[in-house]
């Protein structure tokens, strides 16, 4: 694996910052909190304009078919902004179900879309009260005289008031893994969808679909094998999102441990101060590494399957441990919303909780670990 990044991806990760600079500055971040909708226009047709939105999608259906490593230098600049956009959702997960499940006729329809940023597909997955496993997806859906229909809740819905379409995963039989991926409409009859405050401020829906119409996508009872390998390649995108938010939020914390003065020093010059910053430092150069050979391993085609959840798994963690400190550094002002470190830990912490838990990637790692094969 080759650790230097070559000129054109500096030139990305360039552009990706001033981009995020100019159109999404903090106070857009903090105007963008628990807003109905939760992302900015401005960004958004700039991310569409210079081909960000279709980096993972083929140039057959009007994307750049670059490579993951591209991928994550796109996304740890947007976790370094704290960039409140559904890329992730759209472009990432949906794009890749649809991808890895879709019709010829689905790809054409949603794909170049996708790309240009004229539509926004959400993802449908976790459910009030269940797990992350596929015995936690018990929304129904059912086939009568041809066509499909959907009843159940759905939780924890990105971006849903903005969604063109969502995916949804239903169970379609009774085995563990008998569910399958549908295309709905939001607006279509039988949707509903509630508002929920999250910890990070992000927009969230709880959405309720009562025999809302569904139009499937991939096989019958094929759904979670497509889901699941989706989401390791994506997970190693949100790793990459929370390097990027774990690397600014310690270099502000930082520059403030160099102007903060007690006893007539800097506190960085205090050995306790110093060491937090040094141990931090030292783990977020770690996470950055295992992420990038997460995504060169995809890239290559060699299985991720433990390098995946490893890299979520550290990444988050070392997100959330080092803005917990970064808070600790700042004192009592760390913790309100006048300074912008508790904006990091927020989404750190989130983060950490959603995509699969911390308990679900050490079950995964684990498994590989005693079971490999």
């Amino acid at each position: 694996m080759d650790l230097d990044f070559s000129e054109e991806q500096e030139v990305l990760r360039e552009m990706v910052r001033s981009l995020c600079k100019e159109a999404s500055p903090i106070d857009v971040v903090r105007e963008m909190e628990d807003h109905a909708r939760g992302w900015p226009d401005v960004l958004w047709k700039q991310l569409a304009e210079v081909g960000l939105l279709g980096l993972r999608i083929p140039e057959a259906y009007g994307g750049a078919g670059q490579s993951l490593l591209d991928t994550v230098i796109v996304y740890e600049e947007l976790g370094r902004a704290l960039a409140p956009v559904p890329a992730f959702h759209s472009a990432i997960v949906s794009a890749g179900l649809l991808l890895s499940a879709g019709s010829e006729v689905q790809k054409e329809a949603w794909l170049p879309r996708i790309v240009s940023g004229d539509a926004i597909v959400g993802a449908a997955w976790l459910e009030p009260g269940n797990g992350f496993g596929a015995k936690g997806v018990q929304v129904r859906a059912t086939e009568q005289g041809g066509a499909w229909s959907i009843s159940g809740q759905k939780a924890h819905v990105h971006w849903a008031s903005s969604a063109d379409a969502l995916i949804v995963i239903a169970r379609t039989g009774d085995g563990e893994t008998d569910l399958t991926l549908f295309l709905v409409d939001p607006q279509t009859d039988g949707v509903s969808m509630t508002q929920r405050k999250s910890l990070s401020g992000d927009t969230q829906y709880e959405v309720a679909f009562a025999s809302a119409e569904a139009e499937p996508l991939g096989e019958l009872h094929g759904g979670w094998a497509t889901w699941d390998d989706v989401m390791h390649e994506a997970i190693i995108v949100l790793a990459a999102t929370a390097n990027g938010g774990c690397e600014r939020a310690h270099e502000i914390t930082t520059e403030y441990a160099k102007e903060r003065k007690q006893f007539d020093k800097p506190i960085g010059a205090f050995q306790a101060i110093s060491h937090y910053l040094a141990d931090a430092i030292t783990r977020i150069d770690g996470s950055k590494v295992l992420v990038y050979e997460a995504a060169w391993h995809a890239d290559e085609g060699r299985d991720i399957r433990r390098l995946a959840p490893m890299a979520k798994l550290f990444a988050c963690d070392t997100y959330r441990d080092t803005t917990a400190m970064c808070q600790q550094v700042w004192g009592g002002v760390g913790f309100t919303v006048e300074y912008d470190v508790q904006l990091f830990f927020r989404r750190a912490k989130q983060l950490q909780m959603t995509w699969w838990d911390t308990a679900t990637l050490e079950d995964r790692i684990a498994s590989h670990v005693l079971n490999p094969r």
